[in-house]
């Protein structure tokens, strides 16, 4: 109840406190609706409004990994780990050149393959893997990579996000690559407030059909790693800008934020030594070897 007031008419009235609006529940979290205010219908056109502007981007969007075949991407990928796509495409001509199939990496003398993958660091675990899973491949598979989800988790060093790398990209089969810079941008985006790898994977699978799953990957996972960095964000150059709910948490100012552009989009090299012609006819950079320069 509050303060008693006149009305104009020198009569005392009793005004009234309204009580605050109820706020609606809270939705199930995995959507962005407990931040935003979105509905589910609008949460799912603004994310497929972004991948169809990423699309526009990054046209040859495409794996980062140089690869010629499934066994030599499935290896790749697992060498990938904590380290980055251009130090392991320096690093696997050497390895594949030595041992071109599973059956000889299997085979392989572990030392002489340490020190080949010395400059993707975690050499000797990752050594572990690539002969672990290439033995697994001559002794379970044939000496073929498998094209099921649940085939391939069962090799060494081989996870979620490595099986979908390999499905979408040797296999045609559509999957969702939750990596750290996934991670990290449909966050920043909104589409879901899950933090574990799988319940991400989950919930944004659910906002777009199944067939969009791999390109998606590429174009978010592009877009992170050239303009929508971890610590500074290249808001000012971002095209997605008038869609993100978390514009402003980097460089807001056009020429700052230009200065943040990485790779071919600020006229450097990419991360591939032999990438798809696509990328060359948009201005794409090869990487250069190992200890070139």
């Amino acid at each position: 109840m509050g303060e008693q007031d006149s009305d104009g008419s020198g009569k005392k009235v009793k005004s009234i406190k309204k009580a605050p609006a109820k706020k609606a529940p809270a939705k199930a979290s995995g959507t962005a609706a407990t931040s935003t205010g979105e509905s589910h219908t609008a949460l799912v056109r603004r994310a497929r409004r972004i991948n169809r502007e990423l699309a526009e981007v990054y046209p040859y969007a495409h794996p980062e990994l140089d690869f010629e075949n499934p066994f030599q991407l499935v290896v790749a990928t697992v060498l990938s780990a904590q380290t980055t796509d251009l130090r392991v495409n320096q690093t696997t001509p050497a390895l594949f050149a030595k041992y071109p199939t599973p059956e000889d990496l299997a085979a392989a003398d572990p030392a002489e393959v340490e020190e080949i993958l010395r400059p993707c660091g975690f050499f000797r675990a990752k050594t572990r893997s690539v002969i672990g899973l290439s033995k697994a491949l001559v002794e379970d598979f044939g000496g073929e990579v498998p094209g099921r989800l649940e085939d391939l988790v069962k090799l060494p060093g081989v996870g979620r996000k490595t099986a979908f790398v390999v499905l979408g990209n040797a296999f045609g089969r559509p999957g969702i690559t939750v990596d750290t810079h996934f991670q990290r941008l449909v966050r920043r985006w909104k589409w879901t407030e899950e933090t574990e790898p799988d319940k991400i994977e989950a919930a944004v699978g659910a906002l777009f059909p199944k067939k969009d799953w791999t390109d998606l990957s590429h174009h978010v996972i592009w877009h992170g790693r050239r303009i929508c960095h971890a610590r500074k964000p290249a808001c000012g150059a971002c095209p997605i800008a008038p869609l993100c709910p978390s514009y402003g948490e980097g460089e807001t100012d056009p020429d700052k934020a230009r200065k943040l552009l990485k790779y071919e989009k600020g006229g450097f090299p990419g991360q591939r030594l032999n990438p798809p012609q696509s990328y060359l006819d948009a201005g794409g950079i090869p990487a250069p070897p190992l200890g070139a320069g």
